[in-house]
């Protein structure tokens, strides 16, 4: 009975054994699928995550375009309140041109037979009270929109606390806007700057 080699030999079983060689190269061969399949699995799923962040990026940013930018508005309104507030005390070309009219028509109501003072009330008194009537509307304007600006958080979305830049500049225009509006009514009242004395 002849003998047989290692890599030939037969175990107790009757089957025969297989060389260490045989067994290692086995083990790779079936190691190697599960590699690649993990490592594909991973690959997978990063490209997953990836898709995932990116659609939550694009989703902010549609959603940051739609609510624009905030404070735009009360900033823009803030910004008008202090311009109405400096045209209210430094006048304009609507409170000209009415002034303006007030007198043509002041000259062109009062005869050359009527008394002095009535000249000066009509051809002059009248035009000066509509320039600080003029002045007056716009000083209201100015105080109104300032309040607006200034109390438009409380009626908005909770936790966003308003540009402390707004705040100014919409004090500013309310500040404008009263000191105006005192003057119109002292100078339509004829508090100050009354017509002068005829007699």
């Amino acid at each position: 009975m002849g003998t047989k080699t290692v890599d030939e030999a037969v175990d107790a079983n009757g089957t025969e054994a297989k060389s260490d060689e045989e067994t290692v190269n086995a083990t790779k061969t079936d190691e190697a699928p599960d590699a690649e399949v993990e490592e594909t699995g991973n690959a997978e799923a990063e490209d997953a995550e990836d898709a995932e962040d990116q659609d939550e990026l694009d989703a902010e940013d549609t959603l940051e375009a739609e609510k624009g930018t905030p404070g735009v508005g009360q900033g823009a309104a803030a910004v008008v309140s202090a311009g109405l507030g400096v045209v209210s005390l430094t006048g304009s070309w609507v409170a000209t041109v009415a002034a303006a009219r007030e007198t043509l028509v002041g000259q062109l109501g009062t005869s050359s037979t009527a008394s002095v003072a009535k000249q000066v009330k009509e051809v002059y008194g009248d035009a000066w009270a509509t320039t600080a009537l003029v002045g007056g509307l716009f000083a209201l304007a100015a105080l109104i929109v300032g309040v607006v600006v200034l109390v438009r958080p409380a009626f908005g979305a909770p936790g966003k606390p308003q540009a402390a830049w707004i705040k100014s500049v919409a004090w500013a225009g309310v500040s404008l806007g009263v000191i105006g509006l005192v003057l119109a009514v002292a100078k339509y009242s004829d508090i100050i700057l009354g017509l002068p004395s005829t007699s």
